[in-house]
């Protein structure tokens, strides 16, 4: 019998080629399409559309609710941006991804599993170690990183070639200056026009999720976002699942231009890469979440949380999404954010974030000991004492190293 191999399936070119490729390299393909909010005219006629080409079944999993409810909150509460910038929607989603095709790949007893990523990319790390975490007995298979799939494929024509002589259908349609990959979280550009750090991504990329600043409404327009222990749950007053919180904040904040970057990354594999993003609702989130951490966590659990969030940004980037060190962090995350509950109104206008509003149950702030015009339960002159001991270090290192001034 066929050894059977599961392949994450997009429908568009390079999956399909894979599609016949594994079939003509002796496979049982079955073929799963991991719904993420990616755009898609008609997921039956992609479903068909595998089972055309010859595989043994094509199916479709939606996963949007776990994506941002279990991937993408977790993350955005450690306020984790790898490199400072990204808010790692693409990095994100490929663990799921990964998680689902195992699945699939235990309900028809296949061994193998296949995907699209190429040799030069980061996707190629986060599917495998995602998939060997969650099952060392998994086989992966990367097609671009066979020299035989290479050579037979070395470029888009002879892929066309192929489908032709197949009768794969494919939209031959001219290629577009960029590559781009979306989800419900947002969508990414790189490739093309953009491999040039020279060229201004704002004028290259059809953006998607966003309006131009230049183009948002010429007034404010404010949004209250409701967590309870850290996770969104209400938009204006209404309770929403998590994929609703998303979407919804993605039209608000797409329509005010909110959440475009521009960065020179470097990936896992060693190289620098140029991508431009969008992430309007994403963006929203981690600045109200910012602001009732302000709020209502202590000054010494915030600064150990920010010094942990980037390695947590760059596990979620490498692909160590499953692995005990991760385990341990959202442990702690978990812990941490049980008092981040409240209301953050945002202010929005042209792109610009301002937080206009903050309450919580759990508040920390003690107007009463902060204003600068009563002390409450705060003694100026402890302040003395408090200063003398701090300053004893610094004192004596100064007698003894004479620093000039």
């Amino acid at each position: 019998m066929p050894e059977k191999a599961v392949l994450a399936y997009s429908g568009g070119l390079d999956t399909s080629v894979l599609v016949g490729w594994l079939m003509d390299e002796g496979y049982e393909v079955h073929c799963l399409y991991v719904d993420l909010g990616q755009p898609c005219e008609d997921r039956d006629a992609i479903l068909q559309k595998a089972r055309d080409i010859g595989a043994a079944s094509s199916e479709i999993v939606d996963v949007q609710e776990e994506l941002c409810r279990d991937f993408a909150f977790p993350v955005m509460q450690w306020q984790a941006k790898y490199e400072n910038i990204y808010l790692l929607g693409t990095s994100i989603a490929r663990p799921l991804i990964s998680k689902a095709c195992l699945q699939r790949a235990r309900d028809v007893g296949a061994t193998t599993f296949a995907h699209g990523a190429t040799g030069k990319g980061n996707d190629q790390c986060r599917f495998q170690l995602a998939a060997e975490a969650l099952d060392p007995t998994v086989r992966i298979l990367a097609p671009w990183r066979v020299e035989k799939f290479r050579t037979q494929f070395p470029g888009r024509k002879e892929m066309l070639d192929y489908c032709d002589k197949k009768n794969i259908p494919v939209k031959a349609t001219a290629a577009k200056p960029y590559s781009s990959d979306e989800n419900c979280l947002h969508i990414s550009y790189e490739a093309g026009k953009l491999e040039d750090p020279a060229v201004d991504g704002q004028t290259v990329v059809d953006f998607g999720m966003t309006v131009s600043p230049h183009d948002a409404p010429d007034k404010e327009e404010q949004v209250t976002i409701r967590f309870d222990s850290g996770v969104p749950v209400a938009v204006n007053g209404d309770s929403l699942t998590a994929y609703e919180v998303v979407r919804t904040l993605n039209e608000i904040g797409g329509r005010n231009g909110v959440g475009r970057i521009d960065i020179v990354e470097n990936r896992f594999v060693g190289m620098k890469s140029r991508g431009v993003y969008e992430a309007p609702g994403m963006t929203l989130l981690y600045a109200a979440h910012q602001a009732l951490e302000q709020l209502t966590l202590d000054r010494d659990l915030t600064h150990l949380r920010d010094r942990l969030a980037p390695e947590v940004a760059e596990m979620v980037y490498y692909g160590f999404w499953y692995c005990a060190k991760m385990d341990a962090l959202m442990a702690f995350l978990r812990e941490a954010e049980q008092p981040v509950t409240g209301d953050v109104t945002l202010t929005l206008y042209k792109g610009n974030i301002r937080p206009s509003s903050r309450t919580s149950p759990n508040s920390l702030y003690d107007e009463a000991i902060a204003s600068m015009e009563s002390g409450g339960d705060y003694n100026q002159t402890d302040a003395e004492g408090f200063l003398r001991i701090t300053g004893l270090p610094l004192r004596v290192q100064a007698a003894a190293r004479k620093r000039p001034y």
